[in-house]
């Protein structure tokens, strides 16, 4: 009898052993993933190589005419990646000119994006003049980005005309001959 009592007991330990090295399994477990999303704010104009343009006026063929623009441009696009900050749920783009030429209004027009981006892309302005402050060309900007390169973002088209001094930067009576006058637009995304 003392025999099977004390295998019994010895039993009953290896069982309760055994139980408790199985006690840690369960039908489920979890862990923890850390997942790290940078803040991202970039822009550039496309096509890089070729972004410097040249744009210029005619001469009047007849007496009392004004000069005339000879074309306007919309080789360049903007591109963008924007991942927001949790403070700031949307971004702008801005831009200004570096410095005005005398008599010149500079204007610029972004289109609605297209090509291959996704997300929360911004709402082009209307057609600015531009100047040395900063204006909000791009809005609502959320976390997106354009696509890269040429047919990817928003096309700009710029344009001239001589200043007529009403609504515009410059004015007529200011234009200079030059051969080329040379202005920097700088374009900036940012929080709002």
């Amino acid at each position: 009898m003392k025999k099977h009592k004390l295998s019994a007991i010895l039993s009953l330990i290896a069982l309760a052993f055994a139980t408790q090295l199985n006690a840690q399994d369960s039908n489920t477990d979890n862990h923890t993933i850390g997942i790290t999303i940078p803040e991202v704010a970039l822009v550039d104009i496309e096509p890089a190589a070729s972004k410097n343009i040249t744009m210029g006026f005619t001469a009047p063929t007849e007496a009392g005419l004004p000069i005339t623009l000879t074309g306007t441009n919309n080789t360049l696009w903007m591109n963008y990646s924007s991942i927001k900050s949790v403070t700031d749920a949307t971004r702008t783009v801005s831009v200004k000119l570096d410095a005005v030429i005398p008599g010149v209004d500079i204007k610029v027009t972004a289109a609605a994006a297209t090509g291959s981006g996704a997300g929360t892309l911004g709402t082009p302005s209307a057609q600015l003049i531009l100047s040395a402050a900063d204006q909000t060309i791009i809005s609502g900007i959320g976390s997106a980005y354009t696509g890269d390169g040429a047919n990817n973002g928003h096309n700009l088209t710029y344009a001239l005309s001589p200043g007529s001094g009403s609504g515009s930067v410059a004015a007529y009576e200011d234009l200079e001959a030059t051969t080329t006058a040379v202005a920097t637009v700088t374009y900036t995304i940012s929080d709002n």
